[in-house]
């Protein structure tokens, strides 16, 4: 594959852009030198590049398009209102219509708060947690890999450059489905515990009960519980993981998938808590979310085709489908490759999880750069794994052939103890990590064209 204007453009994207993209997880450091730079067209489950490569795409714009992109019924709902006009002085009636379908559909609905994105939505959460109870202290699922780009959680992380230490250390983490070191914060904090944030789930199936002991220690010592249901929210159930569970928070936030990749996100909670950022209270007024793109009218039509879809179609047991077909696949070849212990498609099949493990000398990291590369060269593009209602059984066949031969060069490189001449550029590295390069060195990648692979 030609990679020509790919790598013209990254030139470009690093001077005008920190980081090269607006979102970390797109960014040059998250793939293999050979692959596609830039997106410029999807459809259903296929993506184009500017190069003109075509891809199979699992990664659906991080998770977010559930039903395909540029899903009929989602663009036909867009263009129906875009010529009205879409920001206006007071609100869209349409803001009320999406809030209360929200409100039907999510267990923990009483009143919804719009925003353009989850960190927004859980940071919001955060502050009203602190209001509802004036305390100052988060427990977060040290577990779960993001929550918010905001002080709270990032200063937990190993990015926690320019966030006060003081806002450091009210940020407390506990394990999941570990319920004792939950209540011990309880024990250490007592009536200084504000909220328990976490996902319901993200690989790791929650224990026999767990879920439900979390929410009885919120209640028992005043905490506000809080489901961060961003990219659990409308994947495993329509109404939310919090409904495939059976387990009711306080509080939780919805984005990603809601609008089929469109800019909405969603705080929704019990109206006692959420009404703390209306104006029908006596209560100090707490500034909740205001934010000028909130109430966007294509954006929340985007939104009410997409959950229409989602309650009207069997878009949930056709991803949980196509996942497990997936997910098997590749735990079947894995097996037969004789990399059954290194390569691993964990999790649920709604969003499976491919893991890979280090062997042979060669790092995760350098395995997990190599998988891509070749996949990509395949014509799959799977960082992640994001069934959507638009993929087929044919993706997925056309996916394990391209995973196969991935998994066979993973075996070759192993059995040399090296992934040299295999490997083409630098390894893919972890998101959040303290500097760019652990020998502290300068970056300066070469995005040398390169016409095939």
């Amino acid at each position: 594959m030609n990679y020509s204007r790919s790598d013209e453009l990254r030139r470009r994207a690093h001077r005008a852009i920190p980081g090269g993209a607006h979102t970390y997880s797109k960014g040059d450091d998250q793939f293999p030198q050979l692959s596609p730079g830039f997106i410029v067209r999807g459809s259903g489950s296929r993506v184009w590049d500017v190069d003109g490569n075509s891809f199979v795409d699992w990664g659906m714009g991080l998770r977010s398009v559930i039903l395909g992109h540029a899903h009929e019924s989602v663009v036909r709902a867009v263009e129906r209102c875009l010529r009205d006009g879409s920001n206006f002085t007071r609100p869209h009636p349409m803001e009320i219509e999406a809030a209360e379908l929200l409100v039907e559909t999510i267990p923990s609905a009483e009143m919804v708060k719009f925003a353009k994105n989850g960190s927004d939505a859980t940071t919001a959460a955060v502050r009203l947690a602190r209001a509802h109870t004036g305390r100052d202290i988060v427990a977060c699922c040290q577990d779960h890999p993001f929550f918010s780009t905001s002080d709270w959680f990032i200063g937990t992380t190993e990015c926690s450059a320019g966030v006060p230490r003081q806002t450091q250390w009210m940020t407390k983490r506990f394990r999941y489905n570990d319920i004792g070191t939950l209540a011990s914060l309880f024990e250490e904090h007592p009536d200084e515990i504000a909220c328990v944030i976490l996902e319901p789930t993200c690989k790791e199936e929650p224990r026999d009960g767990y879920l439900e002991s979390v929410r009885d220690l919120c209640r028992e010592h005043g905490a506000v519980l809080i489901f961060d249901e961003v990219i659990t929210g409308f994947r495993w159930h329509p109404r939310g993981a919090q409904s495939y569970f059976g387990v009711t928070p306080d509080l939780s936030t919805f984005g990603k998938a809601m609008a089929n990749g469109f800019a909405v996100s969603a705080l929704v909670g019990r109206r006692e808590i959420m009404e703390l950022g209306g104006l029908q209270h006596t209560k100090p007024r707490v500034f909740l979310l205001s934010t000028t793109h909130g109430g966007e009218v294509h954006s929340l039509a985007a939104a009410l085709a997409t959950i229409r879809a989602l309650n009207c179609e069997d878009v949930t047991e056709h991803i949980w489908c196509i996942g497990r077909l997936l997910q098997e696949g590749l735990n079947d070849l894995a097996v037969a490759v004789g990399l059954r212990d290194q390569v691993h498609a964990a999790g649920y099949p709604c969003s499976p999880v491919v893991e890979i493990h280090a062997a042979g000398g060669i790092t995760a990291l350098q395995l997990r750069t190599l998988f891509l590369q070749e996949t990509i060269k395949k014509g799959v593009l799977m960082p992640y794994v994001a069934p959507s209602y638009s993929h087929t059984e044919a993706d997925v066949r056309l996916t394990l052939d391209a995973c196969h031969h991935a998994l066979r060069v993973l075996r070759e490189a192993i059995d040399c103890g090296s992934v040299e001449g295999r490997l083409i550029g630098e390894t893919v590295r972890p998101v959040f990590r303290k500097y760019n390069r652990e020998d502290g060195r300068l970056d300066e990648p070469t995005f040398d064209a390169i016409a095939s692979a």
